[in-house]
C-alpha cells in the first residue's frame, strides 16, 4: 500500500470517519473515498452497501475486480448516568463489541467498584463532552433523571450527528423537558430526534430488562441507519 494512503487512512480513522479502500486486482491501482465523497462517486452504489455494512470484500464492476477495503468507526455508547440500569447496560454493550463510556459528575455513583473495567469519568457533561466528542457514531444515553446531568449533554448530542439520542422519563417528565430543550432554541424535528421514553417497548420492569430494551433500539436504530447509508 502506498505510503500516502496508509497515512489517509490513518487520519481518517483517527477524526473517526468512514473511508473505502478501492484497489483494482489486476493492476493494483489503488484510490481513496472518503465517506463525504462517496455520493458524487462512480461507483456509489457499491460503496454505500458495504458502508452499510461495513465489511470489506471484492465485487466486480464491468470487467474489472475490486477490492473495497471499508474502515468505518467503532460505535460508541455515551451513557451519562452511573444508574443501575447503565450497571447492567454496559457489560451487555460490550458484548455487543460497543465502546461504553459512563458519565456522571456524582462521584458516590461512578465508583470503578461498581463499573469494573468500564471507562468512567466523574465529570459534568458540558466538561467532558466537548474533549470526548460527539459524531454520527456516538449513541448518548440520559438516565440521571436529573435536568442538571441530563440536558447539557442532550443539547450536545442534538447538536452533534449523534445517530441515537435515548433519555430515561416519563411521558411527562420528557414533556417538560422539551419545553427546556425549546428555550434553547432547538426545533420540535429536532427534539424528536430523541427516544423518549427511552427503550423498545418490552413491558421492561427492572434494571436489567430497561437496559436490555435500550441496546435493543440502539442496535436497531444503528442498522436502520447503516441501512439508509450515509
Amino acid at each position: 500500500m502506498d505510503l500516502a494512503f496508509l497515512s489517509a487512512l490513518n487520519s481518517e480513522r483517527d477524526a473517526r470517519r468512514a473511508v473505502v479502500l478501492v484497489t483494482d486486482v489486476a493492476s493494483g491501482r489503488q484510490r481513496l473515498v472518503r465517506e463525504a465523497e462517496v455520493d458524487g462517486d462512480p461507483l456509489r452504489d457499491v460503496l454505500r452497501d458495504h458502508l452499510r455494512r461495513g465489511r470489506s470484500g471484492i465485487v466486480e464492476v464491468g470487467s474489472d475486480n475490486l477490492f473495497l477495503t471499508v474502515q468505518v468507526p467503532p460505535v460508541r455508547v455515551l451513557v451519562v448516568g452511573a444508574v443501575h440500569i447503565s450497571q447492567a447496560l454496559a457489560p451487555m454493550a460490550r458484548g455487543l463489541d460497543l465502546d461504553v463510556t459512563i458519565l456522571d459528575p456524582r462521584t458516590a455513583f461512578a465508583t470503578p467498584e461498581r463499573f469494573p473495567d468500564i471507562p468512567l469519568l466523574a465529570e459534568w457533561p458540558d466538561a467532558a463532552i466537548p474533549r470526548l466528542g460527539l459524531d454520527r457514531y456516538t449513541a448518548l444515553v440520559a438516565l440521571t433523571h436529573d435536568p442538571k446531568i441530563d440536558d447539557p449533554a442532550l443539547v450536545s448530542a442534538l447538536r452533534a450527528e449523534c445517530f441515537y439520542i435515548g433519555a430515561l422519563g416519563s411521558r411527562k417528565t420528557h414533556a417538560r423537558r422539551m419545553d427546556r430543550l425549546t428555550s434553547e432554541g432547538f426545533s420540535a424535528a429536532d427534539i424528536a430526534r430523541i427516544h423518549a421514553p427511552i427503550g423498545l417497548d418490552v413491558g421492561a420492569v427492572s434494571p436489567a430488562e430497561i437496559a436490555l430494551s435500550i441496546l435493543a433500539e440502539i442496535v436497531a436504530t444503528l442498522r436502520q441507519e447503516r441501512r439508509r447509508g450515509p
